[in-house]
């Protein structure tokens, strides 16, 4: 991709405030129209001249209403299958959400969350190979979702601040199921036994949560026990990342409550 000089941009950004068209601009200095265009909105923005915007309110430092149950889902959204970047084109960070393209239910679900948690701000999808993220911009992303920090998620310390645990401990649905479409499933298992001389065949479903973090699994099985969900550790090849659920009446609760993906 080619990167336009410091040069190039401070003359398209003079012609602009000269009142010359986008279109000329990217003419005469042979650069593509939708540069032209993140340029001008940029400096307009730096300059405070971008009609009718302002700073979204937070929840956090401006004391905002904030949708709990919809937040308890984009947190376990955010746990499993969320990264915050900061693009060094972007002065604001974004929210990426990483949804499969086998699940458009799960990604309509996704955006009408994180369009809840943050109303004042756009939302949209970008597409990659088999799947989209779901992203965000807002200044106050790690307000919001204090477990960002260096590195990989499993690599470091992840804890629920005070008032989070709070939102979880309301809506313990919510987040459940925000873990279990990022980084779960609902399968079908089977197994044979033999009845009266007779080889059966017997399926039963079963839920599957899978991280590598301890402390997010942990996250997740404490929330299991207070909604009296059985669950086990499954080693399955030589991890022990694996939370199964398979009790009967526990995975009769997840249906109503989680369900599978779609």
């Amino acid at each position: 991709m080619f990167v336009h000089g410091t040069q190039v941009r401070q003359q398209a950004l003079t012609l602009l405030r000269d009142g010359a068209r986008n279109a000329d601009v990217a003419r005469r200095l042979d650069v593509p129209l939708g540069t032209v265009g993140y340029w001008k909105h940029l400096d307009r923005a730096t300059r405070g001249e971008c009609p009718g915007k302002h700073d979204p309110k937070c929840p956090r430092c401006d004391g905002r209403a904030l949708d709990r149950a919809a937040y308890g889902y984009l947190l376990g959204l955010y746990l499993g299958d969320g990264h915050i970047s900061q693009h060094s084109a972007h002065r604001t960070p974004s929210l990426m959400i990483t949804c499969d393209d086998s699940w458009p239910g799960l990604m309509d679900s996704c955006e009408r969350a994180m369009r809840t948690v943050f109303p004042d701000n756009s939302v949209c999808r970008v597409r990659k190979v088999g799947c989209h993220n779901v992203k965000v911009y807002s200044k106050h992303l790690h307000c919001l979702f204090p477990q960002h920090g260096p590195g990989r998620k499993h690599q470091r310390r992840i804890t629920l601040e005070p008032w989070q645990q709070d939102i979880v401990d309301a809506h313990p649905w919510e987040f459940v199921q925000g873990l279990i479409h990022s980084d779960g499933c609902r399968i079908t298992n089977w197994t044979t036994r033999t009845v009266a001389g007779e080889l059966k065949r017997y399926e039963y479903p079963r839920y599957f949560f899978t991280n590598v973090s301890d402390d997010i699994r942990r996250l997740c099985t404490d929330t299991l026990d207070k909604l009296g969900i059985e669950w086990t550790h499954c080693t399955r090849n030589g991890t022990p990342y694996n939370i199964s659920i398979a009790r009967k009446p526990s995975v009769a609760l997840m249906d109503i409550h989680v369900g599978p993906k779609h």
